[in-house]
């Protein structure tokens, strides 16, 4: 398994077409009205952090070249980024965020869970995080999703959650220490 940055290389058309399927396959949504609703939700949740905070994105590749993984995030605190403001739970974790600015988006490819590929790219991302001075990153989830789990063997904690329409949101934190940044437990 290899973790890379994603402007680390060129990736080829079907490289860029395994990341959205990884994307759309992986979402707790799966249906959409139309394709302007898909596109929104892509653009949303993965295209704007490809062209925004691609330097912050990281990737994982099997010993084929095919891509198993990938993480987008931002360094910077979501709650004082405009780009962000149509996320209702940026401006509801906004009194915690700032301890934790640094945010991210991970999925693996189905066959690929439970292989460390997760845990691989959260500690490339805590790294990368700490070295350009973020003291903490979190993620945002769902309270009843499978991943909190995940994220808790990943040393995340719960630091806050809000309701948010019919969902519980969770507010996931990990402090980053530079003697800390690996991962501790595999996905």
């Amino acid at each position: 398994m290899n973790i890379c940055g994603y402007l680390e290389r060129s990736w080829t058309p079907q490289q860029l077409v395994a990341i959205d399927q990884i994307f759309f396959s992986s979402s707790a949504t799966q249906t959409f009205a139309n394709a302007a609703e898909r596109a929104a939700f892509r653009e949303r949740w993965l295209g704007r952090y490809l062209q925004f905070d691609a330097a912050h994105a990281f990737v994982a590749i099997d010993a084929a070249g095919s891509i198993v993984g990938y993480l987008v995030g931002a360094i910077e605190d979501l709650a004082r980024n405009p780009r962000f403001a149509d996320l209702s739970t940026v401006q509801a974790f906004a009194a915690v965020s700032a301890r934790y600015p640094a945010h991210l988006h991970i999925n693996v490819a189905a066959p690929m869970r439970g292989h460390g590929v997760g845990a691989e790219l959260i500690g490339a991302f805590a790294a990368h995080a700490v070295d350009h001075g973020a003291p903490g990153m979190h993620v945002v989830t769902n309270a009843a999703s499978r991943n909190v789990h995940f994220y808790h063997r990943c040393g995340f904690v719960e630091v806050d959650r809000v309701t948010v329409g019919t969902n519980e949101a969770l507010f996931l934190g990990r402090r980053l220490l530079s003697a800390q940044i690996t991962s501790s437990a595999a996905d």
